[in-house]
């Protein structure tokens, strides 16, 4: 699905050259790749910002929870050499792979297990040996506590020392392995032996376990989404045989078994049960289906044996939609992530700066070169930005996941932020605030005419129709266990309704006009405020009426409720009547109504709601909502909507729920809250640390927490979206 360029036209002023680029081209063919091996968020932003600069690209995003590099080219030239090239120059242990289709093995491969990591826990631990060795030796013997401490940083250290050297070689100054080495052999310079094995130690432990928190961070998302299955029971004559989920073609013949997860989009063709769309829409009421129901992958088989009927392969189907949308969606990089991006690349700098200025200056004034250099030191470990850079995209892409959940899918990031800041909320009526269907809402009979006698009056004279007014009327009458009759002819007439023989009575069913055509006296019929109204009349006189109106979602009135205890806005843009969009409104409580427009109109008066509310967000279902969609700061689709609706918007509720609004706002005010306390904390911290070591308070070992422990925090507090409770009142 596309993420559409909607602030590009409302507020061109406030785009930056990377958020056209993305908008641009994501109608384009892109081609995605996986990073093997990228252990550093930083390093990441190198390598997307060298693969955008190439002339051959268009637009590149690599997201670093997970790993996934998409680049939109303008050539057909195989990019993978390329981009191993750059990849292997930023972080040398990068291995560039292109994926075509991904499995759900290959994409649960990393799980941040700790067995996975046991070489670097042995080597801590031996580092951690040599370091008490060290410290218990110093006092009998200084040459052999020295060697001690310079073979634990060798083990500690080693492979930062080796890594920093190479990628010195390729250009990369300010990388972290570089920076600790610098600030690590500095301390060793000076005399602090414990110091620089301490720090080190310190260092390799926080990177591990940032390491191990972004991999099961990742992994957590991911199995949030991803519900697709590796296999699947094909039903095959009298047996049943397993085969790999992918193998399985439309018009396969599946058994689903109580308990498991519905595999492929299909028909129920035998059995019935209760199905959990939990996984799916985030509705916790299970649902009863039975033969001939269609059913949606990725939910839960609560009870008893279905067998369905492929209608999508595993590719089209709906578990394969969500996960690609959450991935794509990843692409979408909101201002404040592009803004600290931007920030930490001239923040290493100046750090580096003003801890060569810091070590050189004061110790010119003061001669106390241990001292100054010592706080210099601290100020290299705490340059490196990987805390900053990973504080806000984790957590976009944990709201984007914790959205899935709930059925609502959001197109990026920019979606997002943009959510956070609506003012009002935009809804057309049917089909977003109605079920979008005919029923007859009131049956008033005229007096000595029961409603029973009246709605099979009118229910077996339009039994013949197949208007959609004439069927709500049978569908009631059925309902009501009503006794229909049919009639003995019966004529449509074109705009007005039926007359019907009926057991040698003759009955009219249709609007007032019909009535006066055939003269019926009406001067006690009472013209309604909302609705389509059906008269009968029976042998020329006049008998009742019922009122056909759009069913309104029984969860409407309860999240209108929610958006204004939220304090937005809401407004309502239908085609529709003035009177039964009134009805409509007034029954839900939404503030401000405008009928009978076109979809231009809708546009216009869209366009007013901005100037007078702010920034809106329209939801709406059908192909003529597109333009509307697209012109508002945040377009929201009902799933059950038309496909334009759905291409044209930033979000889409797959549950086609109302409550779905206040909860998409809810999830990105969390996500947006926990990006900028990730922000606000990690430089807050770093330039705490630097205030306490100009003043003498801060050893290296702080220095290490403001770097690795931030960056653990901060991923901590990201995942806390997906977990976090996020239900209207």
């Amino acid at each position: 699905m596309a993420q559409k360029a909607w602030n590009k036209k409302a507020f061109p002023e406030e785009n930056s050259n990377e958020e056209v680029q993305y908008q641009e081209h994501t109608n384009v063919p892109k081609q995605t790749y996986i990073l093997k091996n990228l252990d550093c968020a930083n390093c990441a932003a190198k390598i997307e910002r060298k693969i955008q600069d190439l002339p051959q690209v268009d637009f590149a995003s690599l997201i670093f929870t997970t790993k996934q590099l998409q680049v939109a080219a303008n050539s057909d030239e195989d990019l993978l050499p390329v981009i191993q090239k750059i990849a292997s120059s930023v972080e040398g242990e990068v291995v560039v792979v292109k994926i075509e289709k991904k499995t759900k093995h290959q994409a649960q491969k990393q799980t941040g297990r700790f067995s996975e990591y046991r070489q670097d826990f042995l080597e801590i631990g031996v580092g951690v040996l040599f370091l008490i060795a060290g410290s218990f030796t110093k006092s009998v013997n200084g040459y052999l506590s020295l060697a001690l401490y310079l073979a634990g940083y060798i083990v500690l250290g080693r492979e930062v020392l080796f890594t920093a050297v190479k990628n010195l070689t390729r250009g990369q100054v300010f990388d972290e392995n570089f920076l600790m080495s610098i600030a690590t052999l500095g301390a060793l310079a000076i005399g602090e032996y414990p110091e620089a094995v301490g720090v080190m130690l310190f260092y390799r432990f926080g990177e591990l376990f940032e390491d191990i928190a972004v991999s099961r961070s990742r992994s957590q998302i991911m199995d949030a989404v991803d519900m697709r299955p590796e296999v699947v029971n094909r039903v095959n004559g009298e047996r049943t045989e397993t085969i790999p989920a992918e193998d399985a073609m439309v018009g396969d013949l599946l058994l689903v078994r109580p308990g498991d997860r519905v595999p492929l989009d299909g028909i129920v063709m035998e059995g019935e049960s209760r199905i959990d769309t939990s996984p799916v829409t985030g509705e916790p009421v299970p649902v009863a289906v039975k033969t001939g129901d269609s059913i949606t992958s990725g939910c839960v088989n609560t009870s008893g044996l279905l067998k369905i009927r492929v209608q999508k392969v595993l590719e089209d189907s709906m578990v394969t939609r969500i996960l690609n949308s959450v991935e794509n969606a990843a692409a979408g990089k909101p201002k404040i992530d592009r803004f600290i991006t931007r920030f930490s690349r001239a923040y290493t700098p100046f750090v580096v700066i003003l801890a060569a200025a810091t070590a050189i200056i004061p110790s010119l004034i003061t001669g106390n070169w241990n001292y100054w250099v010592y706080t210099a030191l601290t100020f290299l470990v705490i340059s490196c930005p990987c805390a900053l850079v990973l504080s806000v995209p984790l957590a976009f892409f944990s709201g984007i996941g914790a959205g899935s959940r709930r059925g609502i899918l959001f197109k990026g990031g920019i979606a997002m932020e943009a959510l956070e800041g609506v003012k009002t909320i935009v809804m057309d009526k049917t089909g977003t605030i109605t079920q979008g269907n005919f029923a007859v809402q009131e049956v008033l009979p005229k007096a000595g005419m029961s409603k029973e006698e009246l709605i099979t009056l009118a229910g077996s004279c339009e039994m013949r129709s197949t208007h959609p007014i004439a069927n709500s009327i049978v569908t009631a009458a059925e309902q009501e266990n009503m006794q229909l009759k049919e009639p003995v002819s019966a004529e449509e007439i074109s705009g007005k309704g039926i007359k019907a023989e009926l057991e040698g009575k003759t009955v009219l069913c249709g609007n007032y006009s019909l009535m006066q055509e055939y003269q019926v006296d009406l001067k006690e019929y009472e013209d309604i405020s909302y609705g389509t109204e059906v008269l009968v009349a029976l042998n020329g006189v006049y008998v009742g009426r019922l009122v056909i109106a759009d069913t309104i979602k029984k969860e409407a009135k309860s999240a209108v409720s929610e958006l204004k205890r939220m304090g937005i806005a809401t407004a309502m843009l239908t085609g529709d009547a003035r009177e039964s969009a009134d009805n409509v409104a007034k029954e839900t409580g939404i503030n401000e109504v405008h009928a009978k427009l076109l979809p231009d109109d809708k546009v216009k008066e869209l366009k007013k709601i901005r100037v007078s509310h702010g920034s809106v967000m329209f939801v709406g279902d059908g192909i003529n909502d597109a333009p509307v969609l697209a012109g508002a700061d945040v377009g929201a689709a009902m799933g059950s909507g038309a496909d334009a609706a759905i291409e044209a918007a930033d979000v889409v509720f797959m549950t086609s729920s109302v409550t779905a609004i206040p909860q998409s706002l809810k999830i990105a005010r969390v996500t947006a809250a926990i990006a900028k306390q990730n922000v606000v904390f990690a430089i807050a911290v770093k330039i705490l640390v630097m205030i306490l070591g100009l003043a003498g308070l801060a050893s290296m070992w702080m220095a290490v927490f403001a770097d690795t422990g931030v960056a653990v925090l901060c991923i901590l507090n990201s995942v806390r979206v997906l977990y976090k409770k996020i239900d209207i009142a």
